[in-house]
């Protein structure tokens, strides 16, 4: 996502917008994939969580089509709104308009920088490991916090934790089988491990220089 935004800037400072426009249909295409994906993942790890063979056969096609159409009515997910296209979005705007205000956009909201990052937790909360660190990360649907699989899924059967999300002031119930590695989590921890390395090289620099001045 990264390399798309920082070409899209590119062909904006040329002023090529319809090729602009073409990523930008573009992200929007692969967010609203990522959302098939994330609904097809549930509704097999639904399946195989609730299902109870019966005396007829089953028609495993509907079912699953039954499912899917049931968790897309209650997501609230929607391309326009994800934090990823208002950042691609305001790269570009950026370009010619450095400084001034999307259209739209009023004053007082809170304006999204494109080096912001979309995890909500750093750490997982049962492990204390950085979510970059993670050998097999998933993200609550409810909550949106990322957590390591194995000790989530095991706090989750536990009876003390009666399911409750395990950052402090969540008031989430976690469930299993909306606890999962949807396809956008590790390209967004994929974003923090770049971010993290920038950051670190930047801070190097800056030590260098210091060393130079004194």
């Amino acid at each position: 996502m990264n390399m798309m935004r920082e070409f899209a800037v590119d062909l904006e400072g040329d002023n090529e917008s319809e090729m602009v426009k073409e990523l930008e249909d573009g992200v929007v295409q692969l967010l609203k994939a990522s959302d098939e994906c994330t609904h097809l993942s549930n509704a097999i790890q639904s399946v195989g969580n609730e299902y109870q063979p019966g005396e007829e056969l089953t028609n495993f096609s509907k079912l699953f089509d039954d499912k899917i159409k049931n968790l897309k009515a209650a997501s609230s997910s929607n391309p326009e709104n994800h934090p990823w296209l208002r950042q691609f979005r305001e790269a570009i705007w950026n370009v010619h308009h450095a400084g001034q205000l999307m259209p739209g956009e009023e004053q007082e909201d809170i304006v999204m920088t494109s080096t912001e990052c979309n995890l909500l937790n750093i750490k997982c909360p049962l492990t204390g490991k950085p979510v970059t660190e993670l050998s097999d990360p998933v993200r609550s649907m409810d909550c949106k916090h990322i957590y390591e699989k194995k000790p989530i899924m095991r706090y989750i059967r536990s009876n003390a934790s009666q399911g409750r999300c395990p950052i402090t002031g969540c008031p989430k119930i976690l469930r299993q089988d909306r606890v999962v590695c949807d396809p956008l989590l590790k390209i967004e921890i994929d974003e923090m491990r770049s971010m993290n390395k920038q950051s670190t090289r930047a801070d190097v620099i800056e030590d260098f220089t210091r060393l130079e001045e004194d």
